[in-house]
């Protein structure tokens, strides 16, 4: 698998359990939220858009200058 491809899934990866995380602290606090196949379908689609958007921008961006 390429570095870029393995990058961007597991930046999907990230974004999906951050997304649950969210949710989770959200019902804790307040006592509601989602249903589990609503935060679940989010979760996913959430993760899907963070892997693409980090697929296409990846090289576009600027990132950390290299120290010599």
């Amino acid at each position: 698998m390429e570095p870029r491809t393995k990058a961007s899934l597991l930046w999907g990866v990230v974004g999906a359990l951050t997304f649950l995380v969210g949710i989770q602290g959200f019902r804790l606090v307040t006592g509601e939220g989602a249903t589990l196949p609503v935060a679940v379908g989010v979760a996913l689609l959430v993760g899907v858009t963070a892997a693409a958007t980090t697929y296409v921008l990846d090289g576009r961006l600027p990132g950390p200058k290299e120290q010599s």
